[in-house]
Formats: structure tokens, sequence, C-alpha cells
């Protein structure tokens, strides 16, 4: 018997989960959790709803209404439409917590103590117009490495490849459309560089990850790691545990990851068994599951295994089986850009265990997979029935 512990990636609670999340990363591990129950080893599963950073702050906008208020309404949905689905978590908590916050604030402080976290000017977007600096998703424009549109200024969701201020090409504001400035602020950053040696040796060893996460991993190794900035300035997140910062919060892709452990702790204590947590983390012979999307393969590859090392003592992941995207009509399924197929709509329509066996059977685990309503219609008449 061994003991399995099975991370899935966090949907930002910014609308409702869609065909995408789950034939990516809510599905997936629900197969591999079922399959280690019948095996009899030990599985915890845990994930939840990210309410933090600036999709839930941009939607809160768009309503008019908060961003708590906008995390709290899409966690309840989406709690709903995972458990509707059948899908097994032991816990299913989210980031705006009161355990969350104090586990991402203990190991913030932590890393402070061993000289891993440290501050320093850097240049962030600022837009004169609306007179503040904008966060990651408050500017939107070309991707300098694939040319793709109305990329993030943090990320490309298609290539992969992530931004300082200023790689962006034409960025611009999304809330008035005007070119922003790039000016200097004050922020933590993370001593990625100090772990580089741990790091390749780590990925190293790796022998039975997928193609794409070992060769996207290494090929980030390889062009060099940078410290990174994690905290960013506005209000919503977790905030930083020292005095002064009151007007910045800690970035949420710091702070996201560490929900796995936070929801192990808070699910131990939930069952009266406070202690549990440490032998999913510190035991020596439990194994780590990260189940995602291939645009998340950084923060749990690099990432997540630094602050983890920086920790000491924790289980690093075993493996992280990354799902390519599930394409409709030719494009990335996605909340935040339209055109996704949300679950609560398609359960309300169609047996959930036809859905949940054609994303099975049309699953991208190794490349893009595309949805089409009828290939649904077609395999679930002529396979399922």
């Amino acid at each position: 018997m061994s003991k399995i512990c099975i991370n899935i990636a966090w949907p930002y609670a910014n609308g409702a989960i869609h065909l995408g999340h789950v034939a990516g990363s809510l599905l997936p591990p629900d197969i591999f959790g079922r399959y280690n129950r019948l095996k009899g080893n030990e599985v915890l599963v845990v994930g939840g709803s990210d309410q933090h950073g600036t999709p839930i702050t941009v939607t809160a906008e768009k309503e008019g209404s908060t961003p708590a208020a906008v995390a709290d309404r899409y966690h309840a949905i989406n709690k709903k439409a995972i458990e509707d689905l059948d899908i097994q978590y032991s816990l299913f908590s989210k980031t705006h917590g009161d355990n969350h916050i104090e586990v991402v604030q203990d190991i913030f402080m932590d890393l402070l103590k061993k000289g891993y976290l440290y501050e320093k000017k850097t240049d962030q977007y600022y837009c004169p117009k609306c007179r503040k600096f904008l966060p990651d998703r408050y500017v939107e424009g070309i991707c300098p490495k694939c040319g793709a549109k109305d990329v993030r200024s943090d990320q490309c969701d298609w290539c992969g490849t992530t931004f300082e201020p200023g790689d962006l090409l034409s960025a611009r504001c999304i809330h008035c459309s005007s070119d922003p400035d790039v000016r200097p602020t004050n922020h933590f950053f993370l001593k990625l560089t100090a772990f580089t040696e741990q790091l390749v040796s780590f990925v190293d060893s790796k022998d039975h990850w997928r193609s794409n996460v070992k060769t996207f991993t290494e090929n980030w190794l390889k062009d060099g790691l940078v410290d990174r900035a994690i905290t960013r300035d506005m209000s919503w997140g977790v905030p930083v545990p020292l005095p002064g910062w009151e007007e910045k919060a800690i970035y949420v892709w710091f702070e996201a990851v560490m929900g796995y452990l936070s929801t192990s702790i808070e699910y131990s204590k939930m069952i009266g068994k406070p202690e549990l947590w440490e032998e999913y983390w510190k035991g020596p012979d439990t194994k780590h599951y990260y189940f995602i999307g291939k645009d998340n393969i950084p923060f749990h590859s690099i990432i997540w295994p630094a602050i983890l090392m920086g920790v000491g003592g924790l289980n690093l992941p075993y493996d992280i089986p990354a799902n390519e995207y599930l394409m409709f009509r030719g494009g990335k399924l996605s909340k935040s850009r339209g055109g996704a197929i949300d679950i609560p709509s398609v359960l309300s329509k169609y047996d959930v265990d036809a859905v949940r066996y054609y994303l099975s059977v049309n699953m991208p685990d190794t490349h893009d997979a595309d949805f089409t309503w009828e290939d649904f219609r077609i395999k679930v008449n002529n396979e399922l029935v």
C-alpha cells in the first residue's frame, strides 16, 4: 500500500468552469484517484478555487461588484459543478481563507529569514490616464516570441513564454486602451537563481515525465533562471506580512501553488487528525502528482519545487502530467476570452456519464484535441450506448 497525493490545478474563481478545465486538469486526476483507490492505495486529493489575482478584480470591475463577492460566488458555482461531475476531492478549498493566508505568510517569512527573498526596485507598467500601476492582466499586447495577439503581460498562453514589464509589443491598458509607461516600484523577489543546480538535478532524474513537460522545463533551465517578483501593486490577495507593505499583495502565482499544502493541512484539521498532512508531505514513500494544463508547467516544475526546496523537508513533485488544450472551433476554450462551454449549462442538458466518457476518450493528453457536438453525439451513441 502506498500513499498518493493528487494535487489538482486551481481554476480561477472568475467564471464557471468549462469543458477545457475538465478535460485538461479535473477529470484526469479523478480517473487516476479512482484507479489508486481500487489498488488499495491511500489517496489524498486536494485543490480548490484560486480566488486572488487580477482575473477576479477584472471581473469585479466589469460587474461593479467586489473581488470577494465574485470569488465566493464562482467558488460555490464551481464546487457544485465539480460535485455534479462526480469528481472526488478529499477537500475542494479556496485561497481566500484564514488557513491558506496563514500558511502562505509563514512560508514567506521563512524564505525571507533564510535569504531566499529580497527587496528590489523593479519596472512595472503604469497607466498615466488611470493613474495607477497595472498588474499583469491589466495589460495586453503582442507576444514578442510567437506573435500571438491579445496576450497578457505576464505569460503567453500559446508558446508559454513569460514576460517582464516592457517585453510585450504594442502594450495597452485594458481599461482605457492607452499606452502604459514602465515605471519603478518596490517589490519582493524570489531568489530563483539560488536553486538552479538543485532544479537541474531534480529535472534530470525525471525520466518518467511526459516529453512536453520535461522539454519545456529543460528549455527554461537552459535559458537561465531569473529571480522573479512575488509581490504586486494591488490590495486584493494575501497581504504581505510586513509593516509598510499594506498597498501590495503577494503575487497570486507565488501563493496559489502553496494551496496544495495549505489544503492538505486544512483537511487534516477538518477530519480531526491535524498531523495527517505530514504523512503526505514528509513521508519518504509518498508520491505527489500535479494535474495541470500546459500553460502552468513552469510554475509547477520550477517555481513550486524551488519554494519547497527553500522551505526544506517537504516532498517534491514526483510527476506533473500536464495536458494540452481542448480546442473548440479552432480556438482554446477560455473563460476570460469567451467561447467556453460551461459545465453547469452542459450538465443541464446531458448526462454526466456521457460527458465524462466523451472527454476521457477525447482527452488532450499528448496533443491538442478538438471538441465538436457532432463528435460528442457520435461517440456517445455509437460507443457508450
